[in-house]
């Protein structure tokens, strides 16, 4: 944290800037100095209370210039659907046994999917998984028969979102090394997506505000108006 701290002191700009999308992500990039391809990271403000069930903001978007991460998928399914699975590309596949390495510490995947089928074997890892945010759901496509085109999906820049206590989500959107007409994509793609999840009990202003920032770097402030649909 004391190198982060370093690189975001080190910014001598006026940090309550409201900046057009474009322009803030060449600043993110130009902060983006670290010796590894930094994530570049949106944070979206949400005048929801997701206390409130109906005003719950979760779903899935496939990010048009994927994000840069080799994504680690577990499916739990058996048979056909396994076969199917491992043909996409799955990182490890199982069923009874998957279940029971995941309970018995195994976490090594940064998605889990799996069939409808399989839902009894999953409920036994909700205490494992729902923390972590892993827990499979049929709301944003992890619980599918079309486990081939999940794995692919997951595998190509599909990413969850999920409303956090605070009212905001935080995702990943891509690599320093992307270039700005690809960046601009994926930001534009997932505030899209949100508009699209926007829940029947929000009020008033729903996208109140967007920061862009690197893994290592300073958050700069975006003017809402130049990323909504």
């Amino acid at each position: 944290m004391g190198k982060q701290a370093k690189r975001i002191q080190a910014w001598t700009g006026d940090r309550e800037a409201v900046h057009a999308v474009e322009a803030a992500l060449k600043l993110v990039k130009a902060n983006a100095t670290a010796k590894f391809d930094e994530s570049i990271e949106i944070s979206v403000n949400l005048g929801v209370d997701p206390r409130h069930a109906d005003q719950q903001v979760r779903g899935v978007v496939s990010l048009p210039s994927g994000t840069g991460r080799d994504v680690r998928v577990a499916v739990i399914a058996k048979d056909a659907k396994a076969a199917e699975a491992l043909a996409a590309g799955a990182d490890v596949v199982g069923a009874e046994d998957l279940v029971e390495r995941i309970q018995g510490g195994f976490m090594e995947f940064d998605r889990v999917i799996a069939t409808p089928d399989m839902m009894a074997l999953v409920g036994r890892l909700g205490k494992v998984l729902g923390p972590r945010g892993l827990m499979p759901n049929p709301r944003v496509g992890t619980v599918t028969p079309n486990v081939g085109q999940a794995v692919k999906d997951a595998k190509g820049g599909a990413i969850e979102f999920r409303v956090e206590k605070a009212g905001i989500v935080h995702a990943g959107i891509g690599k320093a090394s992307f270039t700005d007409e690809a960046l601009l994509a994926n930001v534009k793609a997932l505030v899209d997506a949100l508009s699209k999840a926007k829940p029947t009990g929000a009020k008033g202003t729903y996208i109140k505000r967007i920061a862009l920032s690197s893994t290592m770097g300073p958050g700069f402030k975006v003017d809402t108006a130049s990323v909504n649909p």
